[in-house]
């Protein structure tokens, strides 16, 4: 398959089962929700070492929030409900409650309920105080700065994590380009993040290492200074790959994020740099979300097969 000069190649994404959260940090002005909403997510780019891959889905205007303020969404992914849980309350605790006029809040309607202000009220030794509007409670906690108001649940639902695909390049320059090009796009698909760097991971990983303690290692075959003593991935005109890594609320968030992120890559073109798309896949060892890439493109192939009983505990 060939668009635009790229080659999109006969692979797949391999995507697994995942839990996740949206919640929804305000302030008194669009600067500090992002102050906040930023240290949120920090570290949060992979559950390999971070235990939870998070960011900011998108701005939230005054009339979109809880309290009527500026915001933002975020999203946050584990591989677990005990592990999700933990996070939530920990980062909340540590970049929220200091973060000064900021508030949060669940930003999900379905789903289990976890806690977000349930425990973190404590920190007003014994002056909180909390309330309920429309069936749900709010607490308000006395600190410096006034009170800190944050809602005493979130709700979490089972969700997809590790969509990508792989973008074959002449250059460096050229991945970059071409990632930045397909984050733009991708950033405006509601219900996904894309937890890595700017979008973008230059560390692909294989599952497995030849060091028993490490779960995963550099993806050798897509590493061009390794061609010529590895089973290489790369066209010999390939010179840099850069990843892009997708978490979503559902299958077809993913999806669809990946077709417009795609989409956006091709348009650049061969002229531009871009020699092939593919994508990270491990003969099924690593999760049971496949998305075709061609299919995806095309909007012939069926939506990926929803996950198997059990999924993400």
């Amino acid at each position: 398959m060939i668009v635009n000069g790229v080659a999109v190649q006969d692979t797949f994404a391999e995507a697994f089962g995942m839990r996740g959260t949206r919640l929804i940090v305000t302030g008194e002005n669009l600067k500090w929700a992002y102050h906040g909403a930023t240290a949120l997510t920090g570290f949060a780019t992979s559950v390999i070492a971070c235990g939870v891959e998070a960011g900011i889905e998108r701005k939230l205007d005054p009339a979109e929030t809880p309290d009527g303020r500026p915001g933002a969404s975020v999203l946050m992914f584990a591989t677990s409900s005990k592990e999700l849980t933990a996070q939530v309350e920990r980062r909340v605790g540590q970049t929220i409650l200091t973060c000064p006029t900021a508030s949060c809040f669940g930003g999900l309607s379905a789903g289990d309920p976890i806690a977000l202000g349930k425990n973190l009220r404590y920190f007003g030794d014994g002056w909180q105080a909390s309330k309920v509007v429309d069936g749900r409670r709010f607490w308000r906690v006395p600190v410096m700065d006034g009170e800190f108001v944050c809602e005493e649940t979130t709700r979490m639902v089972r969700a997809v994590g590790g969509g990508n695909f792989l973008i074959l390049t002449t250059d460096s320059a050229a991945a970059l380009a071409a990632a930045e090009a397909a984050i733009e796009s991708m950033r405006r698909v509601p219900n996904v993040i894309m937890p890595f760097p700017g979008g973008v991971v230059r560390s692909g990983s294989k599952v497995g290492s030849r060091y028993k303690t490490l779960p995963a290692s550099t993806n050798d075959a897509f590493c061009p200074t390794l061609r010529g003593v590895v089973k290489t991935e790369l066209p010999p005109e390939a010179g840099c790959c850069l990843e892009i890594v997708i978490d979503g609320l559902t299958a077809e968030d993913i999806r669809v994020a990946m077709r417009v992120g795609m989409q956006a890559v091709c348009a650049r073109g061969r002229e531009k740099g871009v020699i092939a798309l593919s994508a990270g896949n491990y003969g099924g060892k690593l999760g049971q979300f496949h998305f075709p890439l061609r299919g995806i493109l095309e909007d012939t192939a069926a939506p990926p097969a929803a996950p198997s009983a059990g999924g993400a505990a």
